[in-house]
């Protein structure tokens, strides 16, 4: 059964929406753009009318603990991250990525999923990113407009939307969840491995669905519905944990199972291989080529 969402929005909203709501005061835009993407020097150079900045690789969306990069931060450091750009629980917030790159999606993917463990249930990502509402002639804004600043936001976190190391080790054993590997076939076989993570290799019995395969060839944007439902056909019925390097690739496939196909019982692990590898009794699987 379909888990039917409470909150009155919808996951992916298009420019055409985003311009039709832009004056509605409980509507608050937050543009991501991180350093590599320009971040605050392009904001200032072009933004939509009245967003707010907040810098997804540099304003601690993601933490460092361990070894591990790119967890979840504690409650009070996201109460103090959504203070700062002036979120109340009442706001409609509609995160926006650079737009470029599947990457850049991600990015928004995993700010939305942070909202929603936060405990803030209305909001969505806007469709193709800043990009598309540049494409598309929409009016533009330049400089720093600076976020009206609200004490800590009420940050509630709710534990249905993530995975922790505890629950994936249980898959691994049990295969009680499929474990979906959201990264590029050369570091899931481990003929390739990141930085960020210690040993080559994939969680035992994963599932590989790269998360390019998500988005429409050479842009930022998702395939329709449709074809989105073909490709992730194959992802077994029952709960799911979607998984990457640090959590962020990841998020594309969690958004797209859990918020777009509606399935339930679909979490993101945030610390991903990262945070796996770290401990050389964790099992890793590799394809022998």
């Amino acid at each position: 059964m379909a888990r039917s969402h409470c909150h009155d929005n919808f996951p992916l909203v298009s420019v055409e929406w985003l311009s039709d709501h832009i004056a509605d005061p409980s509507v608050l835009i937050v543009d991501i753009r991180s350093a590599e993407g320009g971040g605050q020097v392009e904001f200032a150079a072009g933004h939509i009318p009245g967003a707010v900045h907040s810098d997804y690789a540099a304003d601690g969306w993601r933490i460092a603990k361990g070894g591990a990069g790119g967890l979840l931060p504690n409650a009070g450091h996201l109460s103090a991250l959504l203070g700062r750009i002036g979120v109340k629980p009442g706001h409609h917030v509609v995160v926006v990525s650079a737009g470029e790159a599947a990457s850049d999606f991600s990015a928004a993917a995993r700010v939305y999923w942070t909202f929603r463990v936060a405990g803030h249930e209305r909001v969505s990502v806007l469709d193709g990113g800043y990009r598309s509402w540049r494409d598309a002639g929409r009016p533009e804004e330049a400089g720093l407009s600076l976020p009206t600043v609200s004490e800590g936001y009420p940050v509630r976190l709710t534990g249905r939307l993530r995975a922790e190391a505890e629950a994936v080790e249980k898959a691994v054993v049990t295969a009680a969840a499929t474990l979906l590997d959201g990264r590029s076939q050369a570091q899931f076989d481990g003929s390739e491995k990141s930085p960020q993570v210690v040993r080559a290799g994939h969680l035992p019995g994963a599932v590989h669905l790269d998360h390019n395969k998500a988005f429409r060839a050479g842009t930022g944007r998702l395939r329709p519905v449709a074809e989105l439902e073909q490709l992730f056909e194959h992802v077994p019925a029952g709960p799911v944990i979607s998984y990457c390097n640090t959590g962020h690739l990841a998020s594309t496939n969690w958004f797209v199972l859990s918020e777009l196909l509606q399935r339930p019982a679909v979490t993101l692990y945030d610390g991903s291989m990262s945070e796996w590898t770290q401990e050389p009794g964790r099992p890793v699987a590799t394809n022998a080529s």
